[in-house]
């Protein structure tokens, strides 16, 4: 299959919050949501944020024939050793609110002190030719921060309201969107993908 900056590309998700900021930031090619062809989700069945990625990615390559892209990304917090992790979007149960979330996730951590509420955004996007593709392209970016006692914020999704960037003084929520898509996670695996792609 030739890739050029012309091929459409799948984007193996449903997440509202999540298209627009892959839109945003990969303005070279024609990118169409997976829900375009209303096929269904893959089940993530993996235990790591490389292994579901890929599930996602073939799952969208098989079904609209088209090169895909896949994230899987999550919210990494040391006090809990690691969780959410891959379960972060259904952290409080399947269909669970962004709120609903971030209050387990405050319980969870109620009494924690301030220098151990340490947390990571972790971003794995992945890009298959087809859904064959035995070599796909793996990027991944990390963005560092701790975890607030409370919400801040009304920008973002997901844990963005409690998530604190100490170098500039506020949450992930604060931020407008071009400073978000400039510092975050997906951002950066966003960009380190771009640059794996010669033809983008």
């Amino acid at each position: 299959m030739i890739f050029s900056k012309q091929s459409k590309i799948v984007l193996a998700s449903g997440n509202p919050g999540k298209i627009a900021e892959i839109q945003a930031l990969l303005k070279t090619h024609p990118i169409v949501p997976q829900s375009h062809w209303q096929i269904s989700e893959a089940e993530e069945t993996g235990s790591t944020f490389v292994e579901n990625a890929i599930i996602k990615a073939r799952h969208a390559a098989l079904h609209c024939q088209l090169p895909a892209i896949a994230d899987d990304s999550g919210l990494v917090v040391d006090a809990l050793e690691g969780a959410p992790g891959v379960i972060s979007a259904r952290y409080a149960g399947v269909g669970a609110s962004d709120e609903e979330n971030v209050l387990k996730l405050l319980a969870a951590l109620q009494g924690v002190p301030e220098e151990q509420r340490t947390a990571r955004f972790i971003c794995v996007l992945v890009f298959m030719l087809h859904a064959n593709d035995p070599f796909p392209i793996i990027a991944q970016g990390v963005w560092e921060g701790k975890i607030l006692q409370q919400p801040l914020g009304e920008n973002g999704f997901g844990y963005d309201p409690v998530f604190w960037l100490e170098g500039y003084g506020c949450s992930s929520a604060q931020l407008t969107s071009e400073q978000k898509n400039s510092l975050s996670h997906r951002g950066k695996a966003l960009q380190k993908l771009t640059e794996l792609l010669p033809d983008f």
